[in-house]
């Protein structure tokens, strides 16, 4: 299908480093790109009832979805598979010719792993991790000034993650895992990364990926087009973005629910973190707007997740939804 062209799937939370990886893969020359598709979510949400408030009554749409599935001759398996050739025909147009890979780099695709990986059996997956309080921090430095705006990312930091756990425990014969804080030390986690993508190492690619420039609203502005470097934030700078009393207490309670299993897998000790956490001296800046920002957070998230009807609670299966110790 396409000229036998194969996706590669970039799978990580907001912050953690994607468009530097991007970048750098995209400068392998059978490697194509774009900035962040996204297309792949309205296709996968239109079999889900839930988690979507649209005009067109989004639960009537699946309905409609399913009864029409009904009538193809292999069901919802042909509907998806349709869906595939569609997708991959759209990153052949983009990808132009000699590319034997499309990277699709889109961070909300944690909330549809599942579906990505059943859906594309010869795809590449790659699992980013990066330690989450750094993401978090980042949040706040990159799109708030250092203000507080966790509320509006509930969604990553929470049912993300947990989908990116639970899929990466589940697939990961089929997948590749690395944290990006080795990406920036060495070589050795390039090197691993290539080879399960059956490509060869070139190491110019740490230095040419500079030249990548992606076009489009989305993903960190200066690390597609170079101006931030490989960078966009300092690795270790985390522990002082949380470092004032109101946000190290939610810093500790996110910590708790993350749990030692889930960092583990990504490759991180919940007791280095917790260390990390609490070696930043305590500051009182932005405290006071902090308490305001949370509470206007939290009751604008409840009006949310009212509105999109039937979002179920997250998350769910093995990880589970109590606070883990």
């Amino acid at each position: 299908m396409s000229d036998d062209l194969r996706p590669i799937f970039l799978f990580s939370l907001p912050r953690a480093g994607s468009t530097f990886v991007q970048r750098v893969l995209a400068a392998h020359p059978a490697i194509a790109t774009a900035s962040e598709p996204w297309i792949l979510l309205p296709f996968v949400y239109s079999l889900r009832s839930s988690g979507v408030y649209a005009d067109y009554a989004h639960p009537s749409m699946v309905g409609a979805v399913e009864d029409f599935c009904a009538k193809l001759p292999g069901g919802v398996g042909e509907y998806r598979r349709q869906i595939h050739d569609l997708v991959l025909r759209l990153y052949r147009e983009v990808a132009g010719e000699g590319a034997s890979y499309f990277l699709d780099k889109t961070p909300r695709y944690h909330l549809i792993v599942e579906e990505i990986i059943e859906m594309f059996p010869e795809g590449k997956f790659v699992f980013l991790w990066r330690n989450p309080l750094a993401s978090a921090a980042s949040m706040m430095q990159t799109w708030k000034q250092g203000r507080w705006n966790l509320d509006a990312y509930w969604i990553d930091l929470y049912e993300g993650l947990a989908c990116l756990v639970e899929a990466r425990a589940r697939h990961e014969n089929v997948s590749h895992a690395v944290r990006y804080e080795d990406l920036l030390v060495g070589e050795g986690d390039w090197q691993a990364m290539f080879e399960y993508l059956e490509l060869p190492f070139d190491r110019d690619v740490l230095t040419r990926f500079s030249d990548v420039t992606l076009s489009g609203r989305m993903g960190d502005l200066r690390a597609r087009t170079g101006s931030g470097g490989a960078v966009s934030d300092a690795p270790t700078a985390w522990p002082g973005v949380l470092s004032n009393p109101v946000r190290r207490v939610w810093a500790r309670r996110y910590l708790r629910w993350v749990g030692e299993d889930r960092l583990a897998l990504m490759g991180y000790r919940l007791s280095d973190v917790r260390r990390q956490l609490d070696a930043a001296p305590l500051s009182a800046e932005f405290t006071a707007s902090d308490i305001g920002r949370m509470a206007y957070g939290a009751a604008a998230r409840k009006v949310r997740r009212a509105a999109v009807l039937g979002r179920r609670s997250r998350p769910l299966g093995r990880w589970g939804g109590s606070p883990q110790r």
